[in-house]
C-alpha cells in the first residue's frame, strides 16, 4: 500500500483549514445525527419479511444490496480503505478481507442469533472510520512508531461490520423456515451492494486523483472523515446510554 504523502510539516500547517473544519464538524453533526437515525430497518421491509415464509432468494439479495448501499458507516470504511491504494490487485486484497470478514460474522450471528447491542456495534464500526482516517493521515506511525498492519486491521473491523449487518437482519424477525438460503442470498446482495458501491466511489477517485486538488486536500477529507466517525460513536453511545 502507497504511504500517505503528507507527513508533519504539512500537519501542522493546516491553521487556515481550521474555520472550514469547524464548520464541517457542525454540518457533519447535523448530517449524520439523522442518518444515523435513519440508518435502520425500514418498516415497509420490515413488514414484508415478517410476512413471507420459506426460500425467497430475490427478496434477500435485493434487501442485502440495499442495506449495503445504503449503508454510510460502511461506505465510509470503505473509502477510507482504499483512499490510497491505487493497484486494482492490492484494492482486490483489501476489499476481500473486508468482504470475508463481514460476512463470517453476519451469517454466524443472524444465524445464532448472537444478541449484541446495536448501539455499541454502531459505536465500533464508527471507530473503525476512525481508525482508517488517522492511519491514512500516518498518525499510528508518529505515535507509536511503527505501522501497525492494515490487512489485519481492515479483517478485524470486517468482523465488526458483518455484526452491524447481523443485528439489522435480526430486526427483519426472518422465518426459521428457509433461514440459511435466505441469510446466504442477503450476503450476496450486500457483496452486490458493496460491488457498485465500490465502482461508483472508484470513478469518483480515478477522477479526483488526476487533478491537482487531490493532494492538496486529501488531509482535509481524511479529517472530515474522521470527524464523521466520531459523530458517529457519539450519537451511538448516546443512544445507548439513554435508551
Amino acid at each position: 500500500m502507497k504511504a500517505p504523502p503528507f507527513g508533519g510539516a504539512l500537519l501542522g500547517s493546516q491553521t487556515r483549514q481550521f474555520a472550514l473544519l469547524l464548520t464541517l464538524v457542525a454540518l457533519s453533526l447535523l448530517l449524520f445525527a439523522g442518518a444515523a437515525a435513519a440508518h435502520a430497518v425500514a418498516e415497509g421491509d420490515k413488514g414484508y419479511i415478517q410476512e413471507i415464509s420459506g426460500t425467497n432468494l430475490i427478496p434477500f439479495v435485493y434487501l442485502g444490496a440495499k442495506h449495503m448501499v445504503t449503508g454510510y458507516d460502511h461506505l465510509l470504511f470503505l473509502f477510507g480503505v482504499i483512499f490510497f491504494l491505487y493497484r486494482l490487485k492490492h484494492i482486490g486484497i483489501y476489499v476481500s478481507l473486508f468482504a470475508v470478514g463481514h460476512s463470517t460474522t453476519m451469517l454466524l450471528g443472524a444465524y445464532y442469533g448472537w444478541n449484541v447491542s446495536s448501539y455499541l456495534i454502531d459505536a465500533i464500526i464508527g471507530l473503525s472510520v476512525v481508525y482508517k482516517a488517522l492511519d491514512n493521515l500516518g498518525a499510528f506511525q508518529r505515535w507509536l512508531g511503527f505501522q501497525p498492519n492494515t490487512k489485519v486491521a481492515t479483517l478485524i473491523f470486517g468482523f465488526f461490520h458483518g455484526l452491524g449487518l447481523a443485528t439489522k437482519i435480526l430486526e427483519y424477525d426472518i422465518a426459521k423456515d428457509g433461514l440459511v438460503p435466505n441469510l446466504l442470498a442477503f450476503n450476496v446482495g450486500v457483496e452486490v451492494g458493496q460491488l457498485i458501491a465500490l465502482a461508483i466511489i472508484l470513478i469518483g477517485m480515478s477522477y479526483w486523483r488526476k487533478t491537482g486538488s487531490f493532494l492538496r486536500h486529501a488531509y482535509t477529507a481524511n479529517v472530515i472523515m474522521m470527524t464523521a466517525g466520531w459523530v458517529l460513536i457519539g450519537y451511538q453511545l448516546t443512544g445507548y446510554f439513554v435508551s
